[in-house]
């Protein structure tokens, strides 16, 4: 299997899930869902999905918790809109990149702070 047909496969149920997530689902406990990528086995059986939010990270984790649930639910959706011949088991992760890019970018302003320039994280003064 090529890598192309799993990252055409992956990029397809990235974009379907994230319409049917904003779409026609409404747990509270998704707040505000982005599904960052979708990681799509070699063999197609399983499709690691990658979600971020901007809630603190035991807020992603009931989001997490709630998406796991709705497996079936999102399964059955996307087989009604993808033509594939087997939806993968979904298996959803917290994506983290966000929470720690914030985190960089506010420890370069403190060290930017602290040596006095007093610029902020993209050279432009306070």
């Amino acid at each position: 299997m090529s890598h192309t047909r799993q990252e055409k496969i992956g990029s397809s149920l990235r974009g379907e899930l994230a319409r049917i997530i904003q779409g026609e689902m409404n747990d509270p406990r998704l707040g505000f869902v982005t599904v960052t990528a979708v990681e799509v086995s070699a063999d197609l059986r399983v499709a690691r999905v990658f979600v971020s939010t901007l809630g603190v990270p035991a807020e992603g984790e009931q989001m997490v918790a709630a998406l796991e649930r709705a497996q079936g639910f999102l399964r059955h959706r996307l087989a009604d809109n993808l033509a594939l011949r087997r939806i993968p088991e979904l298996r959803f992760s917290l994506d983290s990149t966000a929470i720690r890019g914030e985190r960089i970018e506010r420890l370069l302003h403190e060290l930017d702070l602290a040596d006095g320039k007093g610029n902020g994280p993209h050279g432009e003064p306070d």
